[in-house]
């Protein structure tokens, strides 16, 4: 009990249950998607920043970069085909850059703060504030892949079922990276920043555009980068999954980075050990 008598944040917590628990999530999914659905220029960057990608650049180098016979593929593909799991696992990464974004922004109006101090741990919170995040970017993707089925890249049909996991995995993944970012970022003009030393390097760097023999046929280098960025193994988790296979390397590799990040990212919010707390003090709550 509280010095006023009233019960404390910790006996509250206590006492929530399953159902407590379940209401936040779903309270907090829903102001991201609300808010998801008055940001319409938000669904358009994030369906046309691929599409471009998709109608434009793998058009032109289709007849430059062939693509040889590996798995998950059975054939020959075009490029465009090789290139789309890239493009998916791209609205991902800058759908959990956005997610930063917005985390920075609560932060400077307050609201995060009032959603800190609620009764509920601070670590689930988090983990229900990026989990809002990925299902909005499910939204993004599969809207991308309706489009691209039109543009003749057609997956098994059961394929659009099996990369489900896959693509909850790998948002969750770069959300937590996100999450991350937002505890080091202090205002919002310091994202294009981010933006440009996070979100390019993580994408290029990668096998996201190009097959990795051809990579390192051009540059070993590259190529020790490219097998070490963990976004190359969200691309790969999703292609696989995408035509109904899973590439255990990718998913080991992107379980284990999703653990890391998502821990960092709540001690980086904790007030008393994280970031918060060394930028603003003892005294900081969130």
């Amino acid at each position: 009990m509280s010095a006023s008598g009233r019960p404390s944040v910790e006996a509250l917590a206590g006492r929530l249950s399953l159902g407590g628990h379940l209401i936040a999530l779903g309270g907090i999914v829903g102001r991201e998607a609300l808010r998801y659905i008055h940001q319409k220029e938000r669904f358009l960057s994030a369906l046309v920043r691929p599409l471009v990608w998709l109608f434009i650049f793998a058009a032109g180098f289709r007849a430059v970069l062939g693509v040889s016979i590996e798995p998950p593929y059975v054939t020959y593909v075009l490029y465009e085909v090789y290139v789309t799991p890239g493009l998916v696992a791209m609205i991902q990464l800058f759908n959990g850059m956005q997610s930063s974004l917005s985390m920075v922004h609560d932060r400077e109006t307050g609201t995060m703060r009032t959603l800190l101090v609620s009764p509920f741990p601070r670590w689930y919170l988090l983990t229900s504030k990026l989990v809002a995040g990925v299902v909005v970017s499910l939204f993004q993707v599969y809207a991308f892949l309706a489009v691209a089925w039109f543009w003749d890249i057609r997956p098994p049909w059961l394929g659009y079922v099996t990369v489900l996991p896959a693509l909850l995995l790998t948002g969750m993944m770069l959300g937590a990276l996100g999450l991350l970012l937002s505890s080091l970022i202090r205002q919002l003009e310091n994202f294009a920043g981010v933006m440009n030393f996070v979100i390019f390097p993580m994408f290029f760097a990668s096998s996201a555009l190009y097959p990795l023999w051809r990579v390192r046929e051009a540059s070993p280098l590259l190529w020790q980068i490219c097998r070490f960025n963990p976004f190359s193994y969200c691309v790969d988790l999703i292609r696989f999954a995408l035509y109904c296979q899973v590439n255990w390397t990718a998913l080991a590799v992107v379980t284990g980075t999703t653990v890391v990040f998502l821990g960092a990212a709540i001690l980086a919010y904790d007030p008393s050990r994280g970031v918060l707390a060394r930028r603003q003090g003892p005294t900081a709550t969130g």
